[in-house]
């Protein structure tokens, strides 16, 4: 109340802004009419006036109202003037309104514009990208898809040439050398997949800086930045290969198996819903609650069964249900909640979408053996071995590997059968993927698209085409990886528009740090929004929405239908088609003619029935007579969990003052409604006794659904927030990561780095020998040949045993003196093989070892990030488990990575026919006096497995015609069960090769 009262006094904040800047609109205004007077060639010399001012110190800020006045007339000189969008001549008709100028002052100072559909987004990101292409560090425009990239570009692209900037547009199939001509440009067009796909390839994979494409991250705009910055922040950005030994998961029993389960659980709930059927007859309340039991049991065995929605319909089946519910999760009965459940063969959680197998369905899946599904207790399974002193310590290593490989291959039948059930009863065909050219496509939920290229992680894809019955594709691993915000956090200034953010202005705040305004419109908008229809079951609603749409189409109203899923739209057509109604479906099964439909949804008497995707992108204009109809007609036939999906499809009509109107119809069968919003409203249909077909619409029913909506959106940007919360750890590792990268391949000679990782491993060799060994006064033999061993794992340097004795007291001096020698060792391999030589072998180590280190650090961070959860059970928060274990991972990896990269270094050579002369070197012992002629050789010893062709090519990046300069081993390689050259007499896979 006090809030409103505020507003009502000052305004809101929102008010306020605009009123803020009412002058500096006026002075743009004022410069433009003065620019009037110039000729062509005096304006367009602006943009260089421009630039020099900006070098002698000025700032955008203080260039702001006169580059978007140069832009304002610019746009005025080209009115009339025609070029080539897409294949089609369009002319250019527009000059930027005052609000226009409203939200191109907002895109530039770094926040979100919410503009309504048709008021030029297009034409005002001209004005800011301009101003923040002048820096010459170039500006982004970020898309939704390619087609609006080029679009958009082509488009815009004749106002900034005008004005002498050059337009880049990144395309999906263009090669390197393409995109880096893209990126070079003033103003770069992209979708955000491409932009970080481009970020993740020159940081993660680029093997020289001539390879990378991307020129920094200095200012962006996001068109549509709540679809992007939002809806897939969910899905984050990976680039993924095959697995070393990769082949596809194998199914086939597990299939039969889930299969069977899946249709015993089907019959057990028909069963259970019959009983209650009949239990509901007898009229009592002990019979009534136990048929409530039954029901709630039912729910969550088979939460879509169609005869639990039948008997759903019945208000009074509800409140059994919410009764049963209530009773149960009391702190007194919540062990008779588990006992319910127990005989069932699974259970489900709608809500946050999982499966759980009971023992039951456990144990019915392998009656003979018990243990096939049932994970061994490994700690306590070594423990034993670890205590038989009857074995040797090679048995005993044996029986671990046994154990661990048991361990092993049950961890992963679990994890398989977990996601076989999850695509049989959580997945659904044409409303969570499709089928189509035999391989399963995900859609999204928020445009109804299909996303090509991307697939289910841990499993889940595999299990779905597994259940499709199309080919199984082999496992992948993540070779790079970002979340959408961490990408977009890279930028320096970040930008946004859309035409629905302000419901979700506190995340915009929160994790971009973005403050959302509202641009008023240049017209009123003259739209009716009607209220909520509402209905018992879905039959009642879509034939309410028939016949709303033959009666608009009676007197030539055009109309466009709003669905959730695929399979909706498909029922809509049926039963429009059995009506005789013509008309067009639009979703991730016909996609193609995408255009050509939207194009024609407002002609008079058109009818368009889409998925969310048409809410994007492109404007509906209206046909002739259309206007005297009452406009466009938008129907949605759900509420969607996301109330901007909902104002995104009514935004379709009423575009820039043209009438329009919007209803929409829900029935207490869809999800929203039967999850998180029904109760209220079921009990006022039972109230009032409707019966079917009868509706029910009132403004306080539209709270109540909006407010079921509230509550998934908080619920959502929760999760958001968490998975964001775990990606900064990983964030903080990957800065580091690339940044080190980077400076690599911007460094011509990186020989401080080599000397660095040198010196640090063999500081590493001495604090570890150290850890293990205190100090003596009096070192033994044994003490010396252990610390040769341990230097000789990483170096082919041959200590005097002497020397190294009378150091081990010492360890400062140990260290300087093990130094000392390994840098003596390597100038000597540089005087062997050749400058030019070992620096190309020093930039190809040092990339191709923080490759391998990186992606099994991902392949760990993976692996956490799934066990950490299981600690909540101990009272620890999963977190803070996941920031402590992932440091102490990145630690052991950077340590083993310097060892690693220092080990390459000595055992890869460039000039084969040396050696047998780095072999012989390496045989020889040095005394200390000797180290000035110290020689290096090559050796084996904890050797990752490498690829050992480097040529000019892996450089120049693909189709380089180079000689081919090939790296060899000096010694030869040791197999991982090989004897360990070290001596121990243990395998080498488990003792100098172990990862």
């Amino acid at each position: 109340m006090y809030n409103w009262i505020v507003k009502k006094i000052i305004g809101s904040r929102n008010d306020r802004y605009l009123k803020k800047i009412k002058p500096t609109i006026a002075k743009i205004n004022e410069i433009d009419e003065q620019l009037k007077q110039l000729t062509d060639e005096q304006l367009q010399a602006k943009t260089d006036e421009f630039r020099q001012r900006i070098t002698a110190g000025e700032t955008t800020d203080d260039l702001m109202e006169e580059a978007f006045a140069v832009v304002k007339n610019a746009c005025r000189r080209m009115l009339g003037k025609c070029w080539d969008v897409c294949g089609e001549m369009r002319e250019w008709n527009m000059v930027p309104y005052d609000v226009q100028l409203v939200g191109a002052i907002v895109l530039h100072r770094g926040c979100i514009a919410e503009m309504a559909t048709g008021e030029g987004k297009t034409l005002v990101a001209i004005m800011p990208l301009y101003l923040n292409a002048l820096t010459g560090k170039g500006a982004h425009i970020v898309t939704v898809n390619d087609y609006l990239a080029k679009r958009d570009s082509e488009w815009n692209k004749g106002i900034f040439e005008f004005l002498g900037l050059t337009v880049g547009c990144i395309q999906n199939q263009m090669d390197p050398a393409q995109r880096r001509e893209q990126y070079n440009c003033d103003v770069t067009y992209g979708t955000n997949s491409e932009f970080g796909f481009d970020y993740l390839r020159d940081n993660g994979m680029a093997m020289r800086k001539e390879d990378q494409v991307q020129r920094g991250h200095h200012y962006a705009i996001v068109d549509e930045v709540d679809s992007i910055l939002i809806d897939e922040a969910r899905t984050p950005l990976i680039i993924s290969g095959p697995v070393g030994d990769s082949k596809a998961r194998d199914y086939g029993e597990l299939k039969m198996l889930v299969q069977s389960i899946v249709h015993k659980q089907q019959i057990k709930c028909n069963d259970m819903l019959r009983e209650a059927k009949e239990l509901l007859t007898k009229g009592d309340d002990d019979s009534d609650f136990e048929a409530g039991r039954l029901m709630y049991k039912a729910q969550k065995g088979m939460p879509k069964h169609k005869q639990l929605h039948k008997l759903l319909e019945d208000p009074k089946c509800r409140r059994l249900i919410d009764r049963v519910h209530a009773d149960l999760i009391s702190d007194m009965r919540r062990r008779e909640m588990h006992k319910i459940l127990e005989d069932l063969y699974f259970s489900m959680d709608e809500k946050s979408n999982e499966v759980h197998l009971t023992d039951f369905g456990l144990t019915e899946l392998s009656p003979d053996d018990k243990n096939k599904f049932t994970l061994p207790d490994i700690i306590v399974e070594i423990q034993k071995v670890d205590e038989d002193d009857s074995l040797t310590l090679t048995e005993k290593n044996e029986l671990k590997a046994k154990i661990q490989q048991h361990y092993q291959v049950v961890s992963e039948r679990l994890h398989s059968l977990s996601q076989l059930l999850r695509a049989y009863v959580l997945f659904e065909k044409d409303i969570n993927y499709v089928v189509q050219d035999n391989r399963v496509m995900i859609v999204d939920e928020y445009t109804g698209r299909v996303l090509a290229g991307r697939r289910y992680s841990d499993g889940l894809h595999g299990a779905l085409e597994a259940k499709e019955n199309v080919k199984v594709e082999a496992e992948t691993q993540t070779y790079a990886t970002i979340t959408i915000q961490n990408y977009f956090r890279l930028y320096e200034k970040l930008a946004g528009m859309t035409g629905t953010a302000e419901t979700e202005a506190d995340e915009f705040i929160q994790i971009y740090k973005l403050d959302v305004l509202v641009i008023p419109t240049n017209r009123p908008i003259a739209r009716d929004d009607f209220n909520d229809v509402i209905y018992k079951t879905r039959r009642e609603k879509y034939n309410a929405v028939v016949n709303e749409i033959i009666e608009c189409h009676k007197i030539g109203q055009p109309v466009l239908v709003g669905t959730v899923t695929v399979d909706q739209s498909e029922l809509l057509s049926r039963m429009l088609q059995r009506r005789g109604i013509s008309h067009s479906v639009l979703n991730a099964k016909h996609h193609h003619r995408e255009a050509e439909i939207v194009a024609k949804a407002g002609q008079k008497s058109v009818v368009t029935i889409a998925t969310n995707m048409a809410g994007r992108g492109t404007d509906i204009k209206l046909g002739d007579g259309v206007k005297e109809v009452g406009g466009l007609h938008i129907i949605g036939t759900e509420r969607h969990e996301s109330r901007r999906i909902d104002r995104q499809l009514r935004g379709r009509a009423g575009r820039q003052g043209d009438p329009g109107s919007s209803r929409f119809y829900v029935s207490l069968e869809d999800d929203l409604m039967r999850l998180f919003g029904s109760e209220r409203i079921a009990k006022v249909m039972e109230r009032l006794g409707m019966k079917e077909g009868e509706e029910l619409q009132h403004p306080l029913l539209n709270r109540s659904i909006s407010n079921a909506q509230k509550r998934i959106e908080e619920r959502n940007f929760g999760t958001r927030k968490h998975t964001l919360e775990f990606d900064d750890v990983m964030n903080r590792q990957r800065s580091v990561i690339y940044d080190f990268r980077s400076h690599l391949l911007q460094a011509d000679d990186i020989r401080e780095d080599v000397y660095q990782f040198l010196g640090d491993t063999a500081g590493n060799i001495v604090d570890d020998f150290t850890a293990t060994h205190p100090m003596l006064d009096d070192p033994t033999t044994d003490d010396v040949n252990k610390f040769l061993e341990a230097v000789f794992v990483r170096f082919p340097v041959r200590l005097d045993s002497e020397d190294i004795k009378s150091r081990l007291k010492e360890p400062e001096a140990l260290y300087q003196y093990l130094k000392d020698a390994v840098f003596k060792a390597y100038q000597r391999k540089i005087e062997i093989e050749g400058e030019e030589n070992i620096k190309k072998l020093e930039h190809y180590v040092f990339l191709t070892t923080i490759d391998h280190f990186w992606k099994d650090q991902l392949y760990a961070m993976d692996g956490l990030r799934e066990s950490v959860y299981l600690r909540s059970y101990g009272q620890k928060d999963p977190l803070i488990e996941y920031k402590r274990e992932s440091h102490i991972l990145f630690t052991q990896m950077m340590e083993n990575l310097a060892g690693d990269i220092s080990s390459n270094l000595f055992s890869l050579t460039t000039a084969p026919e040396k050696t047998e002369q780095l072999i012989d070197l390496s045989r020889a012992t040095y005394k200390f006096d000797d180290l000035s002629d110290a020689h290096t050789a090559a050796q084996a010893v904890g050797q990752k497995d490498m690829n050992l062709q480097m040529s000019d090519a892996a450089y120049s990046g693909a189709g380089g015609a180079h000689r081919q300069q090939t790296l060899v081993r000096a010694q030869p390689k040791v197999g991982r069960n090989d004897p360990c050259p070290c001596g121990s007499g243990k395998k080498y896979k488990k003792c100098c090769g172990k990862a």
